[in-house]
């Protein structure tokens, strides 16, 4: 019987604290990610993205750093490094898209972009 217990309560302990894990919210994802490509920090990025389980393509159109998507951002930051990797990362529709809207930002990002469409 004692023993029965015990198992019970350590079976309940266990499920509640798995239950309870935190989770990152949504406005913690996106502000990381702004916060990345604003800093050009790949490595960074790609640990985090990993860490969390998401993935670039899918989170795209939700994420707005100062009113613009993340590939306008990087490329008026200057973000080279994470804006190659977002532009690798993005279906050639989705690049091509907004591939006007960086033709104003750092001219590497604008020909991995061009060779992402063209590609």
């Amino acid at each position: 019987m004692k023993k029965l217990l015990l198992v019970s309560t350590i079976t309940a302990l266990t499920m509640t604290s798995i239950v309870s894990a935190p989770k990152a919210e949504a406005s913690n994802i996106a502000q990381s990610l702004c916060e990345y490509v604003a800093a050009d920090d790949k490595k960074r990025m790609r640990s985090f993205l990993r860490t969390n389980k998401i993935k670039i393509r899918r989170v795209f159109d939700g994420i707005q750093c100062n009113g613009k998507n993340l590939l306008v951002f990087a490329s008026d930051r200057g973000s080279v490094e994470t804006g190659s990797m977002i532009v690798s990362k993005l279906p050639k529709k989705v690049v091509s898209d907004n591939l006007a809207n960086i033709q104003n930002g750092s001219q590497p990002l604008i020909d991995a972009a061009n060779e992402r469409v063209s590609s």
